[in-house]
């Protein structure tokens, strides 16, 4: 035995040293607490099982000599018994150990929680004048655990302050903040304080707090000061934080919060408390930078910035294992930890430290192990967020050699002219020296044979003269051992037939041969890999499939490529490969196709109506790319897919830069790029981030400028607005310009809303009087606007306003049916003779109505414009007497009506019977009844047939009868129906049986 540990035999395998399973963790006690005990758990995995110890502060603590009554030791868990401050608060370690090594624990601390009390001392009152900013001290006591809460008890308790966008209190100091003191908020005023470890809580003396009327009887008003301000602040990552920013000032100041040189706070945030406090979860290294806390009212602003760092605790980038190494031999173990800031590393050897070494990185060299080096090794890395363990067992072995867990193969195979190697591997240490024989014949090394290494004898092209039996000599200082086998040499694999490079099309098939000959004795196997990753049929079966002739038997191992696509390009090796050789062979598959997306884009320049893009190249697929196609998407797409072609429409392949013209000002786009070569445009590349464009004057106009004069002397102008595309910047809207013909000066009126179809216009210049006979003349024209000017005019247009309603009305009215339902009707037009009379007319409005079975009132009404003489009646009944009333209108109202027009419906044709009188097994005729022709005109008359059959095909016939190929599985329906002047008529159906159901 060595300081009592076990020395290591190559056979002994069955124990292993201490394997922490369960480790002590931070412990906060609580005085008065009712158990009166403090538990530390440890418990370690080991064979033999484990003995346990414990440390305080680097000192072992005596359980077994002198027995505390204090301390327990239960199983391997420290009990404490009524602790006490002084004497058991500190750092506890745990310390395992067996016959192979020590390990300890983690550190664990114990310490005592607290909350004191606040000191007797009245508090001075506050003295506040309304309107101005307030800030009442908590100063709270000291307590342990740190994390407390604070809420502000009003007047009395229980009843607490709420906090709102004028009143917030600072979880950080525990001190209230009142922007500006209102009348109602005199009254008294106790911090509590509150432990939601301890579970206790304690109050301050009140605080009065007493608002003073304001000078003048006038809040004074002032602007935004920040009183509460998050200092510089280093988070773990991963972690939560919160940052505080709170300003008094008079109005209530509004809070903004923001990431310097970020266009948005991180997605992880939370803004609370009215806005001041910003919560930030999950806290990442890209979330470092500074952060900006601003107020603002209307007086003015005040603004506050801070850095916040994040750091991490040590991870491990490379650790130590457990090792089992010769005696005598060489051995370094190496840990490597990563954190910020760069971990201490320190060694510990059975629960001893070793030595420190920084910045992350430590090694422990040994030149010749010995038995004493045997144990468990710890290597921990620690930094000011927290502490990483590894541990691993090292042992150092000395035996004889013993073939008896790896013996020399006894049958070997070897190919012929082939490389041959006999492994001789016996369990041993220290390392032993080895020799060969073949039969009675010692070896030497040679140009064609020699001893390895690692003790395995290398046999360069073999031949069947090397046939025979070969034995490893193994020995050391401790003993000796050999061990044999019968070397056997085979017919060489080589491939005979191999892959011949191609160029495929994306979507061909394509096989790639591969053929070899072999020993008969020996199964032979083909292994295909691309760019050296073996493919797995079974898994990738819908991509490729093996193409073999009689299960191998004659040496063919070709590959099938199903769907050949871009990612199937490489190179392809095959391997024929049996137990003794192998041999292999590689061709390259090239696959043309289109183009792969291009990469990303960037938009550079942005300026009113063109930006600047520029892109990485994407895969060519071995066909250059013959031009590019810039596709943009703007905020008032239609769909998410409604991409449109950018001018210019198509740039050459080499380019990878572009200016895009002609674009909407002040308009959010995307971009994307579509690649072309000769064998079509590849997928569209990431859509690029959304931009703006700068904004810009209107130039486009609203449309369909109309008016009239109204009743009252207004006057109605209308248009049609322009789409929000050409808004080109904010605050679009129009100006509207009107005169009479004979003034010289021009009335303006503004309209805000884009939207807005019509302005109505009210004045008394306006009203014509009562010796006024003619129709007034009036001038109208409009334009857009936005904060960047005005747009042009539309053309000036010309609007009246009557005197009177139009005097004539309508002549030679006529009407006549077209079906049953629907009936023209037109009409002599009233003579215009323009503004040097009241005669004016805008257009017509046409009214019908049954003349018995209709009220007047409830009659159908049609409105036409002037320029038009007729218009077609919809939505008749059949067979029905009506009436027909042409009046002119102009915006003064209604003229006289025209003589009336009575007219007769027609009468809807009669059911008609369809029936089929024939099939034969591939035919189907069929006819329905004629519609005759009726002579007085009151009938609707079809002008041809629309017949519906299979798949939805119309056929279209002047007959009414008609063949058609008989269905041979299934039901189908024939549909008939007749075209009229006025519209289709009723679809007339019949059942077809298919051939099937016929028979049966």
């Amino acid at each position: 035995m060595l300081r009592g540990k076990k020395i290591l035999l190559c056979k002994d395998a069955t124990g292993y040293g201490p394997i922490f399973e369960e480790e002590p963790v931070d412990v906060v006690y609580i005085e008065d607490s009712p158990d009166g005990r403090i538990s530390m758990n440890c418990r370690a995995r080991a064979n033999p099982p484990a003995t346990y110890r414990w440390r305080r502060d680097n000192w072992e603590i005596k359980l077994k000599e002198q027995p505390d009554e204090h301390y327990s030791l239960v199983g391997g868990n420290l009990v404490i018994t009524n602790p006490i401050q002084k004497k058991h608060a500190g750092t506890y370690v745990c310390v395992a150990r067996n016959i192979y090594g020590t390990v300890i624990s983690k550190e664990a601390r114990v310490k005592f929680g607290f909350l004191g009390e606040f000191p007797d001392e009245e508090r001075e009152p506050v003295y506040v004048k309304e309107g101005q900013g307030a800030v009442l001290l908590c100063v709270p006591p000291k307590a342990w655990p740190q994390e407390v809460t604070y809420r502000w008890i009003y007047n009395e308790f229980p009843v607490f302050l709420n906090t709102d966008r004028r009143r917030f209190v600072s979880q950080k100091t525990g001190n209230l903040y009142i922007a500006k003191v209102e009348a109602q908020d005199a009254g008294n005023y106790s911090c509590f304080v509150s432990s939601p470890v301890l579970g206790k809580s304690v109050f301050s003396k009140f605080i009065p707090l007493i608002p003073l009327p304001p000078d003048d009887g006038e809040e004074r008003k002032y602007p935004a000061d920040i009183r509460v301000k998050f200092p510089d602040t280093t988070a773990m990552l991963a972690s939560n934080i919160t940052l505080e920013c709170f300003a008094l000032g008079n109005p209530i100041p509004h809070i903004v919060w923001r990431k310097v040189d970020a266009t948005d706070l991180p997605a992880n945030h939370e803004i609370s408390e009215s806005g001041a406090v910003l919560h930030l979860f999950n806290v990442q290294y890209e979330d470092v930078g500074f952060y900006d806390c601003e107020a603002i009212n209307t007086k003015g602003k005040d603004w506050h910035k801070a850095w916040l760092y994040v750091e991490s605790a040590p991870e491990w980038a490379e650790t130590i294992n457990n090792t089992m190494k010769d005696i005598g031999s060489e051995h370094t173990m190496r840990c490597v930890a990563s954190g910020k800031p760069f971990p201490f590393i320190r060694w510990y050897k059975d629960g001893y430290m070793l030595g420190f070494t920084v910045y992350g990185k430590g090694e422990l060299k040994f030149s010749s192990l010995t038995f004493a080096d045997s144990g468990m090794y710890q290597c921990i890395a620690e930094n000011y967020w927290g502490i990483k363990y590894a541990n691993a067992e090292l042992r150092v072995i000395a035996c004889a050699p013993t073939f008896e867990f790896n013996p020399v193969k006894k049958q070997l195979l070897g190919a012929k002219d082939g490389r041959v190697v006999i492994e001789c591997k016996p369990r041993a240490a220290p390392r032993p020296r080895f020799t060969w024989t073949k039969g009675k014949e010692l070896l030497y090394n040679s140009s064609r044979i020699s001893i390895m290494f690692d003790g395995s004898l290398e046999i360069l092209n073999a031949t069947k003269n090397d046939e025979g039996v070969y034995t490893c000599f193994a020995e050391n200082d401790r003993g000796k051992a050999n061990s044999s086998g019968y070397l056997t040499i085979t017919e060489a694999t080589s491939i005979t037939v191999a892959p011949e490079d191609t160029e495929v099309r994306v979507g061909d098939e394509v096989i790639l041969k591969c053929q070899a000959s072999y020993d008969p004795m020996l199964d032979i196997t083909f292994i295909w890999a691309i760019d050296f990753r073996v493919i797995d049929f079974n898994a990738e079966w819908q991509q490729y499939e093996r193409v073999m002739v009689g299960l191998n038997e004659d040496g063919v191992g070709d590959l099938r490529i199903l769907n050949a696509q871009i990612w199937h390009e490489g190179r392809y090796t095959c391997t024929a490969q049996t137990v003794v050789d192998s041999d292999t062979a590689y061709c390259d598959l090239k696959i043309v196709g289109v183009p792969g997306p291009p990469g990303v884009i960037r938009v550079e320049e942005i300026a009113d109506t063109w930006v600047k893009l520029w892109w990485t190249k994407g895969a060519e697929h071995n066909s250059p790319i013959l031009y590019y196609t810039i596709q943009t998407r703007h905020y008032w797409a239609l769909y998410e897919d409604d991409w449109r072609n950018a001018t210019p429409t198509v740039l050459d392949g080499s380019m990878e830069k572009a200016e895009v013209t002609d674009l909407y000002p002040w308009m959010e786009y995307q971009f994307r790029i579509i690649a072309t070569n000769e064998h079509g445009s590849g997928e569209a590349s990431i859509p690029s981030l959304k931009i703006k464009t700068w904004d810009a004057p209107p130039v486009v106009s609203p449309t369909n400028l109309a008016g009239y004069g109204g009743r009252n002397g207004e006057i109605i102008i209308t248009w049609t607005p322009v789409e929000p595309w050409y808004f080109y910047g904010k605050k679009f809207g129009y100006i509207v310009a009107f005169k009479p013909h004979d003034a010289y000066d021009w009335w303006y009126e503004t309209i805000s809303d884009p939207e807005t179809r019509r302005h109505v216009h009210r004045d008394t210049y306006f009203i014509p009087t009562e010796e006024d006979f003619q129709v007034r003349e009036f001038q109208v024209k409009i334009k857009s606007f936005n904060v960047k000017g005005d747009g042009p005019y539309t053309l000036t247009k010309v609007i009246y306003y009557p005197r009177d309603v139009p005097t004539e009305s309508p002549t030679d009215i006529y009407a006549r049916p077209v079906s049953s339902t629907e009936a023209l009707v037109w009409w002599l037009p009233v003579v215009d003779t323009g503004t040097g009379l009241q005669q004016y007319i805008e257009g017509y409005q046409v009214r019908y109505w049954r003349k018995y079975d209709d009220p007047e009132p409830g009659a159908n009404r049609i409105f036409v414009s002037a320029s038009v003489n007729q218009t077609r009646l919809e939505n008749m009944l059949p067979d029905s007497h009506y009436l027909i009333e042409v009046r002119a209108y102009n915006g003064a109202g209604l003229g006289p009506p025209g003589e009336m027009c009575e007219m007769f419906t027609k009468r809807p044709h009669p059911p008609r019977m369809w029936r089929y009188i024939s099939w034969t097994g591939k035919w189907l005729y069929v006819w329905w009844d004629h519609i005759q022709y009726d002579w007085f005109g009151n009938i609707s008359f079809p002008l041809y047939y629309k017949v519906c059959y299979i798949y939805g095909k119309v056929y279209i016939t002047g007959w009414h009868f008609m063949d058609f190929p008989m269905p041979q599985v299934g039901d189908y329906e024939l549909m008939v129906r007749g075209r009229y002047e006025g519209g289709d008529g009723p679809i007339r159906r019949i059942k077809i049986l298919g051939k099937a159901q016929k028979n049966h």
